[in-house]
């Protein structure tokens, strides 16, 4: 059976996983006036597509895994990471939304208004958001470690768990470090695209179910995750830094051109910088970063991007990412199940629309 027929399974035995390990902290965070941060995790956990947990089961299957229960409990343990990172990342970005709604600092922002609490609303809410992101990471920990899969192969993969989630945080601060230069680099946009998302979206999910599976590291299970778990990884943050320029708000759930708005310094932007004429790097780098972006702003960036070829490029890498990612996949000793499903994932992880 591959993903295409589990993929609905998958999804909903993540979510009630989900809902069954929040259920279980109520009582620590019971009191009436936490009821808003409990409120705004559950809605942070609800919908997306689960491709974390499915590169971790699938990981887990085709290194021989059988189809025990407690693996989708440990894989839906990297959606309370993904809340956590999404919370902070919308801090760092002053983002005011998420999926369509509000992002979780403003949130919190608005509570402060309408209650005509003292202070500043804006550190109120931001403060929070922080300490939300913090309380899903520490809950992320606790459902991993409380899966319910054997004590050995939880002692096989705690390593790969404990290097994901630095990966994540280094991740996070060189986009930070990329912004704050402000002149990015091939490699350096390529850095980040990798750190920062494409390692825990894919590479270390997939890394943990294979070993996982089969109780510790083996030289076939690195190679596989270098091959094809970097590569679908650097391609998945490629095609999210092409929706956040090109994308329909409808589907991103964000206004469009946000990217733009935030100064995001991604590889769209570097091959854009390396292409353009004088006039033209000036524009973007005159406008870039501004947050009051209009959309005639917002449509004078689209053009250069799409003029100096950098649109076309970008889509070429994602194109090339993906298919190496496959042809590595023909070598790898995994089930043929996992290998079709992997395909399949591969394709969901680089052609997304949101």
């Amino acid at each position: 059976m591959t993903a295409s027929f589990q993929w609905d399974y998958l999804r909903s035995e993540v979510d009630r996983r989900l809902r069954m390990f929040v259920d279980r902290q109520r009582p620590l965070v019971g009191a009436p006036e936490l009821a808003p941060l409990m409120t705004t995790a559950e809605d942070f956990l609800a919908g997306g597509k689960r491709l974390r947990p499915a590169f971790c089961y699938w990981g887990w299957r085709g290194a021989g895994g059988e189809d025990d229960p407690a693996i989708f409990t440990a894989a839906a343990s990297l959606e309370l990471l993904q809340a956590s990172a999404l919370i902070h990342d919308d801090v760092m970005d002053a983002s005011d939304l998420r999926r369509g709604r509000p992002s979780a600092h403003r949130r919190f922002q608005a509570l402060h208004e309408r209650s005509g609490w003292r202070g500043s609303s804006t550190q109120f809410g931001e403060g929070a958001a922080v300490l939300l992101g913090s309380l899903l990471l520490v809950w992320s920990s606790e459902m991993w470690r409380t899966s319910g899969l054997p004590a050995e192969a939880l002692a096989a993969a705690e390593p790969v768990h404990d290097i994901m989630r630095t990966e994540l945080m280094c991740g996070q601060y060189l986009d930070l470090l990329e912004q704050a230069h402000f002149e990015n680099t091939f490699d350096s946009a390529l850095r980040v695209a990798l750190h920062k998302s494409g390692k825990y979206s894919v590479e270390q999910p997939l890394r943990l179910g294979l070993v996982l599976a089969a109780r510790g590291q083996e030289p076939w299970i690195d190679r596989l995750c270098v091959e094809y778990g970097q590569k679908v990884g650097i391609a998945f943050q490629l095609r999210d830094d092409v929706l956040g320029v090109f994308g329909d708000p409808a589907q991103t759930g964000k206004p469009a051109g946000d990217d733009l708005r935030e100064g995001k310094r991604t590889m769209l932007i570097a091959r854009t910088l390396s292409e353009a004429s004088e006039r033209q790097a000036e524009d973007v780098r005159r406008l870039l970063g501004d947050p009051a972006l209009d959309t005639d702003g917002v449509e004078r960036l689209r053009r250069i991007i799409e003029d100096t070829g950098a649109l076309a490029a970008s889509e070429e890498m994602i194109k090339r990412y993906h298919d190496d990612a496959l042809t590595s996949l023909e070598r790898a000793p995994i089930t043929a199940e996992a290998r079709a499903a992997l395909e399949e994932l591969a394709a969901a992880a680089t052609s997304r629309q949101s």
